[in-house]
C-alpha cells in the first residue's frame, strides 16, 4: 500500500479516523502522564496540587457545559447537511455560531473573573484562607483560556465534520505541551502563577495548530450575526438539552470537588491524578468521534443497514479493547501509579491512596468508553433529550453514592461511586436506545461481550500469576525492577489474550490477520 493510500485510509474511513484520533490521543495521554509525573514529583499530593486542580473547576464548568460536548453534538449534523447543499452558506453559519459563542463566553468569562472570590468558596469550602486566596488568583488567570478553547472547538467541529482528523487530533498534544512548558519554565519564574499561564499557553496552541487546516478548506472568518437563519437556530436548539445535560455533569464534578475538599489534604490531587491515569477511554471516544459523522450521514440518507453495521462493529471493537484494559489497570494499579507518579515528593502513602482510587475507576472503563458512542447515536437521530434525562438520573445517583462512600473509604469512594453510576448510565442508554431503534445487532454484541469477558478473565489469571513468578528475580523496590515485573505480566496477559482471540475466531483478530496477509505475501504461505 502506497503512502498516499495509507493517508487516504486514515483520513476518509471510520477505522482510519479512529486509529488516527486514538494514536494521537495516546500520544497526548503519554504527554499528560509526563505532565502529571512532573506535577506529582514537584509538589506531591498536597496543598499546591489541590489548589491547581481546584482552579480548573470554574473554567471547566463554563467551557464543558456550554461548548465542548454541546457544540459538537449540535454543530456536526447541521454542518454536514448544509455542506452538501451550499458550502458558502455553511461557512456563514460557522462564522455566525463562532461570533455568537465568543460574545457569550467572553461575557461570562469577564463576570466570573470579577466574582471568582465569591464563587470559589462554594466549590472548595474545605480550603483555609491562604489556599482560597491562591485558588481564586490562578482561577482568574486560567479563565482567559476559555475564549481560545471556544474558537478552537468550533474549528474542531468543522474538521470533524469534514473528516479531517490530523490537526483535530494534534490539538490536545499541543495543549499538554503548553502545560508542560508552564511546569518546566514558567513555574520557576512566576511560581504557581506559571502553572496557570501554562494552561493559557496550551489553549492558544490548541487553537493555532488547527487554523491552517480550516483555512485550507476555504474558511475565512467574518464577524456576522444570523439570528434568524434556520441552520443557526437549529444548532442552538439542539445545543440546549445537551448543554443542560453537560451542566448537570459539571455540577456533579463540582460536588465531587466540594466533597474532596473536606477530606484529608491532597484528596483533590489524588482524585484528579487517578482520574487522569484511568482516562484510557480515549479509545472509545476516538471511535465515537469518527463514527458520528457517518451515523448522521447514513441515517440522513436512510441507509439503516449501513448504520446498524457501523454501530455493531464499533461497539464490539471498543469492548474487545477496553474490557481487558480495565482488568490490566485494576491488577497493575500499584505498579502503574508508582512507575508513572512515584518520584520526588510523591510518597508511598500518596501512591497507595491513588492506586486504590484508580482501581475503583477501572471497574467502569468499558462503560465510560461506550457511553460516548451510544450517546452519539441519539445525537445522530437528533434526539438530545434522552441522554439528558439519563445523565440527570445517574448524576444524582453518583452524588448520593459519593457522599456515602467517601465517609467510609475516603477519596477512593468518589471513584467507586463514579464507576457504579457510569455502568448504570450505559445500561439505561442501551435499553432506551432499544425503544428508539428496534434492532441494532444486539444479539451479536451480547455474544461478543460474553466471549471477551471470558478471555479477559483467563488472561488476567495468567498475568496475575506471572507477577509472583517474576518477583524473586527483580528488585520491586526500584523503578527498573517494578517496570520489568509489570511489563512482563502485561506482555504475558497480551499473548494469552491474542491466542484466545485466534482460538475463538474473534473478528477483530481476523481483520488484523487479513490486513497482514494482504500486505505481506510471505504470510500466505
Amino acid at each position: 500500500m502506497t503512502y498516499k493510500k495509507i493517508i487516504k485510509k486514515l483520513t476518509t474511513t471510520i477505522t482510519g479516523g479512529a486509529i488516527m484520533i486514538a494514536f494521537f490521543s495516546v500520544v497526548s495521554k503519554f504527554l499528560g502522564l509526563f505532565r502529571d509525573r512532573l506535577l506529582a514529583s514537584y509538589f506531591g499530593a498536597g496543598d499546591t496540587l489541590d489548589i491547581y486542580y481546584a482552579a480548573f473547576k470554574l473554567p471547566d464548568l463554563v467551557f464543558n457545559t456550554l461548548i465542548l460536548g454541546a457544540l459538537s453534538a449540535a454543530f456536526i449534523p447541521v454542518f454536514i447537511k448544509y455542506w452538501q447543499k451550499d458550502k458558502q452558506e455553511t461557512w456563514d453559519i460557522t462564522n455566525a455560531i463562532l461570533t455568537l459563542l465568543v460574545i457569550i463566553i467572553g461575557g461570562i468569562s469577564i463576570m466570573v473573573i470579577i466574582f471568582a472570590n465569591k464563587l470559589m468558596p462554594l466549590i472548595v469550602p474545605g480550603f483555609d484562607a491562604d489556599k482560597m486566596i491562591q485558588t481564586v488568583h490562578i482561577t482568574r488567570i486560567m479563565f482567559s483560556s476559555v475564549v481560545f478553547f471556544t474558537i478552537s472547538n468550533v474549528l474542531s467541529g468543522v474538521l470533524n465534520s469534514l473528516r479531517k482528523f490530523l490537526a483535530f487530533s494534534l490539538a490536545p498534544i499541543f495543549y499538554n505541551l503548553g502545560i508542560i512548558i508552564g511546569i518546566l519554565f514558567l513555574y520557576p519564574l512566576w511560581g504557581i502563577d506559571g502553572l496557570a499561564w501554562g494552561v493559557v499557553l496550551g489553549s492558544v496552541l490548541h487553537l493555532v495548530i488547527q487554523l491552517p487546516s480550516v483555512y485550507k478548506k476555504g474558511w475565512k472568518y467574518k464577524p456576522i450575526i444570523l439570528w434568524q437563519h434556520a441552520g443557526v437556530q437549529k444548532i442552538l436548539r439542539l445545543m440546549i438539552p445537551r448543554t443542560f445535560a453537560l451542566g448537570v455533569g459539571q455540577i456533579n464534578q463540582v460536588v465531587i470537588i466540594v466533597i474532596a475538599s473536606t477530606l484529608t489534604a491532597g484528596s483533590i490531587a489524588v482524585f484528579n491524578l487517578a482520574n487522569n491515569l484511568q482516562s484510557l477511554n480515549v479509545i472509545g471516544i476516538s471511535f465515537a468521534i469518527s463514527c458520528f459523522p457517518v451515523f448522521s450521514k447514513t441515517l440522513a440518507e436512510g441507509k439503516y443497514n449501513s448504520f446498524k453495521k457501523v454501530f455493531s462493529v464499533n461497539v464490539r471493537r471498543v469492548l474487545y479493547i477496553m474490557i481487558p484494559l480495565s482488568l490490566v489497570l485494576f491488577l497493575l494499579r500499584i505498579h502503574i501509579v508508582r512507575i508513572i507518579l512515584g518520584a520526588g515528593e510523591f510518597d508511598w502513602t500518596a501512591t497507595v491512596s491513588t492506586a486504590q482510587t484508580l482501581g475503583y475507576f477501572a471497574i467502569s472503563l468499558f462503560a465510560q468508553s461506550l457511553i460516548p458512542l451510544v450517546t452519539r447515536v441519539f445525537y445522530a437521530i437528533e434526539d438530545t433529550k434522552s441522554p439528558v434525562i439519563t445523565s440527570v438520573g445517574t448524576v444524582i445517583l453518583n452524588i448520593i453514592l459519593a457522599i456515602m462512600f467517601s465517609q467510609s473509604i475516603g477519596v477512593a469512594g468518589l471513584a467507586l461511586a463514579f464507576s457504579i453510576a457510569s455502568i448504570v448510565q450505559l445500561f439505561i442508554l442501551v435499553v432506551w436506545l432499544r425503544f428508539k431503534i428496534v434492532e441494532l445487532d444486539y444479539a451479536r454484541i451480547a455474544r461478543s461481550f460474553g466471549v471477551i469477558v471470558f478471555m479477559s478473565i483467563l488472561s488476567s489469571v495468567f498475568m496475575y500469576t506471572s507477577l509472583y513468578a517474576v518477583e524473586p528475580f527483580v528488585n520491586t523496590h526500584t523503578f527498573v525492577g517494578l517496570s520489568i515485573q509489570a511489563i512482563t505480566a502485561g506482555v504475558i496477559g497480551l499473548i494469552v489474550y491474542l491466542a484466545l482471540s485466534f482460538a475463538f475466531n474473534m473478528e477483530e483478530v481476523e481483520v488484523i490477520t487479513n490486513r497482514l496477509k494482504k500486505h505481506f505475501k510471505f504470510l500466505r504461505k
